[in-house]
């Protein structure tokens, strides 16, 4: 079972290139139906799901041996958003090869050695591709938008330090690290990127 995991910064291209890459290699694709099979799981709105993820939860990790029910600094629906979260990503990956975008699954998976890739770029570019691809609302300014992609990446940085020790978008806990500054068509970077993977899949078979 191949597996990989894309995380990306707000605005990079991350999901497009996560996208791409599935549809390149074959692999299953998840990303936004988490949050439907989150939202049905735990009979919860799927914009309230994706305002808890997008905002971010208290750092108290879970990587020390801590459970779920003894984290009194969450409210009862973020605790049961987080079990239904790591359970579902864990069963759609038993489901064969895929690509999983965000959510921290880098670390949730991390047991199963996944490919784990982070997409990244200038604030620039990021600001811009926002604009262009309508990934904010049009009608914000500069400023705004700035603030906006801060807040949905400080939200992840603080999910992904629930399930994991190592921070997210630290360069030591990925395996490839992917700049998409200047690239005005994602797809350039897609059989690049799906040559590493497929060589990184093929030598990790040989260590087996």
């Amino acid at each position: 079972m191949k597996i990989i995991t894309i995380g990306r910064e707000f605005g990079s291209g991350g999901r497009e290139l996560a996208k791409r890459l599935a549809k390149e290699l074959d692999f299953k694709y998840y990303d936004k139906e988490i949050i439907s099979e989150i939202a049905k799981s735990t009979d919860l709105d799927e914009d309230y799901v994706n305002k808890v993820f997008e905002k971010g939860l208290t750092s108290y990790p879970l990587h020390f041996g801590t459970s779920f029910a003894g984290l009194s600094l969450l409210n009862q629906n973020s605790i049961d958003i987080m079990i239904a979260h790591e359970k579902i990503i864990r069963e759609l990956a038993q489901k064969g090869d895929c690509v999983f975008v965000g959510r921290s699954a880098d670390a949730i998976l991390n047991d199963l050695n996944p490919l784990n890739i982070f997409v990244y770029a200038d604030t620039d570019y990021k600001l811009n591709r926002c604009k262009k691809y309508g990934e904010i609302d049009a009608e914000m300014k500069d400023k705004e938008i700035l603030k906006r992609m801060k807040q949905i990446d400080n939200g992840r940085a603080k999910t992904h330090s629930m399930f994991a020790s190592n921070a997210w978008g630290d360069r030591q806990s990925y395996h490839l690290l992917v700049n998409t500054t200047g690239f005005e068509d994602i797809d350039d970077l897609v059989p690049s990127v799906a040559e590493f993977a497929e060589a990184w899949f093929d030598n990790n078979e040989k260590e087996d």
